[in-house]
């Protein structure tokens, strides 16, 4: 009776057992496709058997086994921040090349020949009213190319605050949200964490490296630190500590939690590229502009200077007005002269076209750094695109990665259907079998009752 009521046990709770692994792979079925989950694998182990010492042997269910494997996970975080950076910069370079346009036949480029040109049919009619007119016009059009493209420039330039702001909010509520599953992320027993909570957890670190560089420590207890750049502290346990955003000078800059500038360790992710853009880019391209609009200015302010006007007098009034301090792309304009002011002879040949060639021979002249007006504002235009051109080209690269690194996780850890259904019928085909010896044990038990003589009353 011993040996059938040991085997009655041991089949009761093998029934228990296959039972629980049947809903461990259940579970992987129905989150196959739930972020940051991974595949749990349900682990079968002996139990002793000693019948002196009351072991009834038989099989117990182990620790379930996460297939979670970290090198594939900090692999997909590099990428996926390598990668948006890329696409930020992607997009924030395409709306600048907007203002760089070298193919149209409008713009700063082909306005600037079109001054000289006016001022080259100037010296064939040095005094005709209307040649001296289009001067103004072609002069009043380029100051207001170079005051479109500045404004462009700037309006990106705040729009990219705001998404600076927007990011880091962003960061902010992720590492409350990490913060807030490491409470729930504690080890239990059996050293295992809930599967559901480990993948909201990691789900979120994902979402993380989208935004922002950084690094993971994971402490015994199962919580995990993260430290933005590797060394500034955004999430330490069930404690999230926020950032916050500077832009009270020309240069964006990131805070800490306590204060402390964390900017330059902040290279990677969204808000990575955004700082480079913000801080470093885009101030290079509005300095390009800056010089080409105020060296036209000069030299065609300087080159007017020398001669004299319709009436025989010296100008008392440049072209050209800026404000250097503001940028002089941005405040460029044309003083309110009227045509009989434009000096277009040399001072020994009042009525002639002298004045009118030299600044005319400005459009030839190296004097932007060794280069002409079209061959400066080329390089500008060039720079921006060959920008935009890099950005395109690793974030092709940097996608081509970001999938083979998910597709690595994937393979590593991620719940394959076909596996599944192989393992669910291999544990059901189980948990019959122990369900008819269980019948079986049970009748044997009842006939082995049934066979035993009454009890006497007496």
């Amino acid at each position: 009776m011993g040996t059938l009521s040991t085997s009655l046990i041991n089949s009761a709770d093998a029934l228990q057992v296959y039972s629980d692994a049947l809903d461990v792979i259940q579970n992987n079925v129905t989150n196959a496709n739930t972020p940051g989950y991974v595949e749990q694998t349900p682990t079968l182990v002996a139990q002793p058997f000693d019948l002196t010492t009351g072991a009834p042997g038989g099989v117990g269910l182990g620790p379930t086994q996460s297939s979670r494997n970290q090198y594939a996970e900090q692999n997909v975080r590099t990428e996926q921040t390598a990668y948006s950076y890329d696409q930020q910069q992607v997009s924030d370079l395409s709306t600048a090349q907007n203002y760089f346009s070298l193919s149209t036949t409008s713009g700063i480029g082909p306005d600037i020949s079109s001054l000289f040109n006016s001022f080259s049919a100037l010296s064939v009619t040095p005094n005709d009213t209307v040649a001296r007119q289009t001067v103004l016009n072609d002069a009043t059009t380029v100051a207001q190319d170079f005051n479109d493209a500045a404004s462009g420039l700037l309006s990106q330039a705040n729009n990219l605050q705001q998404a600076t702001t927007s990011t880091i909010t962003a960061i902010n509520q992720l590492g409350g949200t990490i913060a807030e599953l490491n409470s729930q992320h504690s080890l239990d027993s059996t050293g295992q964490v809930d599967a559901g909570v480990d993948a909201q957890l990691n789900s979120s670190l994902d979402q993380l490296s989208q935004y922002v560089n950084f690094s993971v420590l994971q402490q015994p207890d199962g919580e995990i630190s993260v430290y933005l750049g590797g060394q500034t502290p955004l999430v330490l346990g069930q404690q999230s500590y926020a950032i916050q955003g500077d832009f009270s000078t020309p240069q964006t800059a990131i805070l800490s939690s306590s204060g402390t500038d964390i900017t330059d360790q902040l290279t990677g992710g969204q808000l990575g590229a955004q700082l480079n853009d913000s801080n470093n880019v885009l101030p290079s391209y509005v300095s390009g502009l800056n010089t080409l609009a105020q060296t036209l200015a000069d030299q065609v302010n300087g080159a007017l200077n020398q001669g004299i006007d319709e009436n025989g007098a010296a100008p008392t009034t440049n072209l050209f007005s800026y404000d250097a301090t503001t940028g002089a792309a941005l405040t460029l304009a044309v003083n309110p002269l009227t045509p009989d002011q434009i000096a277009a002879a040399t001072p020994g040949a009042p009525g002639g076209n002298g004045n009118a060639l030299a600044v005319a021979a400005l459009a030839n002249s190296p004097v932007v750094g060794g280069y002409t007006f079209a061959q400066a504002y080329g390089n500008l235009g060039g720079q921006v695109g060959s920008d935009l051109s890099t950005a395109q080209n690793n974030s092709t690269t940097d996608q081509s990665l970001l999938s083979q690194a998910q597709s690595l996780r994937q393979q590593i850890s991620g719940v394959s259907l076909d596996s599944e259904a192989v393992n669910l019928m291999q544990y059901e085909r189980s948990y019959d079998a122990i369900s008819k010896m269980l019948g079986v044990l049970t009748s044997l038990t009842l006939d082995v009752v049934n066979l035993l003589p009454p009890i006497s009353s007496s």
